[in-house]
């Protein structure tokens, strides 16, 4: 059986994609080579994030819509789907977005091919929860301010944006891939009329990760009431 080193992997089809100056394009190749047994995804845990888990304890989404950007092979958002949320999901990949919909057949999510720097523009402040976690940090960091604006753009009236990263001090060292967030970056989320609520700085022995929430107001009605 051949053994994998799947970071470095990772590394290796990120550079040969990055020196044709496809920022992206090395994702439908690793997961494509998943599929067929020659890579292994080094992010594939094939369950939800810990992080994510954790912040939707006792949450329902019954009748509101959410987004996962950068879905991968789809346990984020059938975790999502799973509290009632209309949800759908969307990967740079084709291969990674039919590989969810082959892992789930019976599911209730919307499995998409799209790109973040790109999305379409029926997305625009359309989902009551966007769930954007680590996908941002997955592009040079040249790309994270126009990631970072796609992603907040897709929040509707009312919404909550959650980001969960990879972090790093401002003007850290990065050993990428990952291109791991600064403080400057997450805070950037607040942008074209989202406002903070949370921002978790998150450090152990092993890791630093940020957690950070954003909200869209609604917007008020001339009678003083909220649409």
């Amino acid at each position: 059986m051949t053994e994998f080193d799947a970071d470095a992997d990772a590394r290796r089809l990120a550079a040969d994609s990055l020196a044709t100056g496809d920022v992206t394009g090395w994702f439908e190749r690793l997961y494509a080579e998943a599929a067929t047994g020659d890579a292994i995804v080094p992010w594939d845990s094939r369950v939800p994030h810990p992080l994510l888990v954790e912040w939707t304890h006792g949450r329902k989404g019954h009748g509101l819509r959410a987004l996962v950007v950068g879905c991968g092979l789809g346990d984020d958002a059938e975790h999502v789907a799973s509290l009632g949320y209309d949800t759908l999901a969307f990967d740079v990949s084709e291969s990674a977005a039919r590989g969810a919909r082959a892992r789930f057949p019976d599911s209730n999510v919307d499995y998409l091919t799209a790109d973040l720097l790109n999305p379409p523009a029926a997305w625009r402040h359309a989902f009551d929860l966007v769930v954007e976690i680590m996908t941002v940090q997955s592009m040079p960091e040249p790309c994270h301010a126009e990631a970072i604006a796609g992603v907040s753009s897709m929040v509707g009236p009312g919404g909550t944006l959650l980001v969960i990263a990879s972090a790093r001090d401002e003007g850290g060292p990065v050993a990428a891939p990952p291109w791991q967030l600064t403080p400057s970056e997450i805070n950037a989320f607040a942008a074209d009329g989202l406002v903070p609520q949370r921002i978790e700085d998150l450090r152990d022995t092993e890791r630093h990760r940020c957690r950070a929430t954003f909200h869209r107001p609604a917007p008020q009605r001339a009678d003083g009431g909220v649409d």
